[in-house]
Parts: C-alpha cells; structure tokens; sequence
C-alpha cells in the first residue's frame, strides 16, 4: 500500500527551494505540473513569493535533430561550468508516446556524470502532448531553479522537429546543433531553424569526423550570411565542437557571454525578456479559453456531430466553427 506523502506548506515550498533543497524542489516542480486546481492555485503563490529571486541565471535553450548527441553535448557543457563555479539546472523534455501518454524519462542515466553532481540538478519532463513537445509547465519550472540559486538553466528539447520556436521564446540564447556531412546545416535553414539560433554547433568534430565538420562550418558561414538577423547587436556564430571530448565547449560558452554581454548593452535582453513574459501571458490565456470553450455544455453537445459533418466534408472549418460560437454566444 502506497503512503501518500503530505503536502507541504507554502511557507515549507519558499524555504525549501530558496535554499536548494533538491527534494523540496522537486516537488516543487510536481505541483506547477499537477493539474490539480488546488495544487495550481498554491504553485502560482509560490511563484508569486519566489519571483523577486528569479531571472538572474543564464537560460539557454538547446536543440538538434534526435541522434545529434545533444544529452552528451549537455553532460560535458554542465561539468564544464561545474569547474567555472556555475551551479547548472537542466530541463530536458523527454518525447511523451502519442499512444499511451507516458514518457521514457531516461535523461538521467544519459547524463551520468552530471546527475552525479551536487551543484546540478537535472529534472526530465514529459511533454504531456502539447504542441511541439514542449512540457506544459517548463517556464515556471525554470523559475523554481532560478529561485533556487542555479546560475545555468539548459532547456533540452525533444529534437523532433517542432517546438523549437516555444524554446527560442523562453530562453535568452538559443543553440541549434547540427550533425557533419548529414545534410542537416543546410536541410535545417529550409526547415527555418537556424533563424531562430544564436548560434550554430557543428557537433562530433572528433576523430574522423575533424574534417567533415570543417566542411560543414564552411557551408554554415557562408549560408549565415543570406539570413536575417534574430537581434539588431548579435550576428549568429557557427563553430566546431565536440561534446564527445568538449573541443570547442569553453570557446562556445564564451560566445554565450559575449551575446550575453551585446543583449544588455543595447538594452535587447530586458525587452526581449519583458516580450517573453507577455506571449507567455496570452499562450496561457488561448489555452485557458480554448479549454473553457470545449467544455462549455452547449459546445460539448454539438462537438461530435460538427466535427463529424467537417470530416464527412458535409460543412467547411469556418462554417462549423461560425456555428460552435455562436451557439457557444447564446448560450453564454
């Protein structure tokens, strides 16, 4: 028989997280996820009591088709500013299966030698199904570990080709990686993903792959060149790099702080950061409505048949959905 664990008070939540209580901020991050309405109203005063205490880490996203080594590239980043000092968060987003809804969560045992380490904390979460993979929660989940002290937040995505641009809005540097001799430094551009890097890993530069990835640097450069820029100060890099023996790594972090350092000079992060909160606001209100409007009684009883007649071709989308609101109107 299952214990249930009690829930902790608020005053327990702030105490817990504030002072890097690794177990307190796990359940922490468990009640933003929960979808509990209890548990969502105490979350948000939890956030609410820590916000003074966020938004002082560095928040890097990072991105790559699956196969592009992107938990290994973490594993030697996170060890690497363990060395600096830094105290390293990694949010990684783990597929959720689209038949049973569960998720394989195996980022701890990819990361071996970082969830090893006191000054990390690594916490994988499923997606849940959301658009683009992206875990229902992550923004407040990187609030917590702000609160707690991390000075390093690596968000992780799933890498499955959707859900980048959800990263990109959330972080302030985002890093797309990219596979040698593969096709993806140039398939990526048509697929628009590069135009929302900062910059641009050639990965596994290592052994025999030294030279394919000087090729596939040369190729990136020189396509950069035809993109738009993301940020009036910054200019998008492209560099070799190796997560396998971390070539590469101390001249990339160096490139994280100087667009660090470019985005507060011309005052960029603080606008981009404001701009941040506010489409957070108005994603959470779209998903908010689109919920109240599904479950709407009037809505609900003529969901099936509408939805059947678009299907059946009986109807076009906007008529079905001239139909849904009004009905959804009157009956309001």
């Amino acid at each position: 028989m299952t214990v249930k664990r009690p829930r902790l008070s608020l005053d327990d939540y702030e105490r817990g997280v504030r002072g890097r209580n690794r177990a307190v901020l796990a359940q922490a991050i468990t009640l933003v996820e929960s979808r509990n309405e209890s548990d969502a109203k105490l979350a948000q005063e939890l956030l609410t009591r820590l916000l003074p205490a966020t938004g002082g880490a560095r928040r890097v996203g990072v991105t790559g088709v699956p196969g592009v080594g992107k938990s290994t590239f973490v594993d030697e980043l996170g060890m690497r500013l363990l060395g600096r000092g830094k105290k390293v968060a990694v949010l990684a987003i783990d597929p959720s299966s689209t038949i049973s809804g569960g998720s394989i969560l195996g980022d701890k045992t990819r990361m071996a030698r970082l969830s090893l380490e006191p000054d990390a904390f690594i916490r994988p979460s499923p997606s849940g199904l959301t658009p683009g993979g992206i875990a229902r929660r992550t923004r407040e989940t990187m609030l917590l570990c702000e609160a707690a002290g991390f000075d390093v937040i690596l968000v992780e995505t799933v890498g499955v080709g959707q859900g980048e641009t959800a990263v990109a809005d959330m972080v302030d540097f985002f890093l797309v990686l990219a596979l040698a001799g593969a096709g993806d430094e140039l398939q990526g551009i048509k697929k628009g993903v590069l135009e929302l890097a900062d910059a641009i890993g050639v990965n596994k530069c290592d052994g025999d792959g030294a030279a394919r990835a000087r090729t596939a640097l040369a190729d990136l450069r020189a396509a950069l060149r035809y993109l738009p820029r993301r940020r009036p100060s910054w200019e998008v890099r492209a560099l070799a790099i190796s997560g396998q023996t971390g070539d590469g790594l101390d001249a990339l972090w160096d490139v994280i702080e100087e667009h660090r350092r470019a985005l507060e000079a011309s005052g960029e992060l603080g606008a981009m950061r404001a701009e941040q909160q506010r489409s957070w606001m108005w994603s959470l209100i779209a998903d908010r409505l689109e919920r109240t409007f599904r479950a709407h009684p009037a809505v609900a009883a003529r969901l099936a048949r509408i939805e059947a007649d678009v299907l059946h071709g009986r109807t076009t989308p906007p008529a079905a959905t001239d139909e849904l609101f009004e009905v959804f109107g009157t009956a309001t």
